[in-house]
Order: structure tokens, then sequence, then C-alpha cells
């Protein structure tokens, strides 16, 4: 495990990496996990998929989640979450990475390549935040944001989200610092400005592959806005929102392009 600071107040990011095999085989590939997740219990699975083996892998855990600190001053906004991200890429030497976001994660991951676009060569994301308050088919951090940041820390909203969401979400959801998930949460439900979408239909100098679930539909893509602002998507057969439990051949297979 390794470590470096974020913010101003002396709290520490983590993350686990996997060296690559041999020099050559590609830029490093970053995993950037959702809301309320955690990048090593999503995707640490997937380092045993030929297909994505030898190349230098890092799993960050974005503040207030998983592995990392959790500080009350912080405020967790996606640009926030994304300069967090950039610590981690400038202490591990990394330049150019091929940043791989899950929804939240993925949202994270556009405002790094919009900010530092030195950082980055190459997005994936899988079914990311792309506008503000999303819809609740494809992500729940509208129900989280609908509680007052008081009654979701501490006046049962958080208990109560984690009995709603089920066994897969909840149990790195449990991990997770209330205070960050709500803030997060508020984030994502508020944007960017610009957007999200905006900032990824801007970056034409990298290439931009968007994946959802096949079972998740494509309403609220808009695939053909993405594809015309150079964004290939694809679509994961047999998967929804997590494409990487529901079929992880072929969520490596997309990530190996």
């Amino acid at each position: 495990m390794r470590q470096t600071r974020f913010g101003t107040g002396g709290a520490h990011i983590r993350w686990t990496e996997t060296p690559g095999q041999r020099e050559g085989h590609g830029p490093a590939r970053v995993h950037v996990h959702g809301l309320g997740a955690s990048s090593g219990a999503y995707t640490a699975h997937l380092s045993a998929d030929p297909l994505l083996a030898g190349r230098r892998t890092l799993f960050v855990d974005l503040p207030g989640f998983g592995l990392s600190d959790r500080p009350a001053d912080f405020g967790y906004s996606l640009e926030d979450h994304a300069d967090a991200l950039a610590c981690v890429l400038d202490a591990a030497g990394v330049r150019g990475a091929e940043i791989v976001g899950h929804s939240m994660g993925g949202a994270v991951a556009i405002v790094l390549a919009y900010r530092r676009p030195e950082l980055v060569s190459r997005l994936v994301l899988a079914e990311a935040n792309l506008d503000p308050a999303p819809p609740e088919a494809t992500e729940d951090s509208s129900a989280i944001a609908s509680w007052t940041e008081e009654e979701f820390v501490h006046g049962g909203g958080f208990a109560a989200t984690l009995e709603r969401v089920g066994w897969l979400w909840a149990a790195t959801m449990r991990t997770s610092d209330p205070l960050a998930l709500h803030r997060t949460a508020t984030a994502l439900v508020r944007g960017t400005e610009p957007t999200m979408r905006k900032m990824l239909e801007s970056l034409t100098a990298v290439p931009r592959t968007y994946l959802v679930g096949e079972r998740s539909g494509e309403e609220w893509v808009d695939r053909p806005g993405l594809e015309a602002a150079g964004v290939e998507v694809v679509s994961v057969p047999e998967a929804g929102h997590c494409v990487m439990f529901d079929n992880p051949a072929a969520y490596a297979r997309a990530i190996a392009g």
C-alpha cells in the first residue's frame, strides 16, 4: 500500500498497485471507484484477466472511501476529488495514464483530464455521471443528497441507506465516511461548470470510451451526442451499472480496447 498527502490538513489518500511486468507494455492504468465503493474491492479481480495483465496498475481509494483518510474539513466536490487523484499520480510519478473510472469515479476522471491533461492519455468510463441531477435509474446519488447533511450523518440517513441499497453496495458503503458520502453525492447532483458531459466532449485529444451496461438502457446516455464528439460508446452485454461484477470478461475486453 502507498499513500500521499492531499488537501491542506495533512490527510492521506491511499492506493495499492501491481507493477508492470516489462517496459513498453503501455501506460499505467488507474482504477477509480464509484460512490460508496473502493477500487480494490471493485476492480482488483480484473488484474487476473490476461487482456489486462502486464501493465502497471493503481487501485486508488478517493478521500473518504476505502483505505483513505476522511477529513471533516474537506469539501468532497468532484474538483476536490480530482485534485486528490492528481496528488496520487504526481507522487507515483505517473504521466499519461489510462484512467478507468466507474460511475462517480468516471466523473472524477473527466475532471482530472480537463484540469490536468498531461496526466491522462486515455479515459475508459463505465456509466460515469455526465450531467447534474442524474436519473435515479442509473445513479443513486440523488437519494442520498435528498437528506440534509445533518440528517444523513447523525439522523439515521446513513443507516437507512445501507438498508435500502442491498448487500453488494452496502458491503463497501459501510466502510465509507457518512459525511464524505453525503458531500460527494451532493456534488454529483450539483455537477460541475462546465458540466462533466461538456468537459468530456471537449477532450478531443484524448481517446475516450464510454461503457454502458446493456440492462441500464441508453436513453440517458445520448449516444449520438457523445459519438459526434468522438467518444466511443460501447454497450456491455448482460450487465447493469456494476459491469465489473455482472460481466467481468466483457468489461476487461472493453478496457483493453
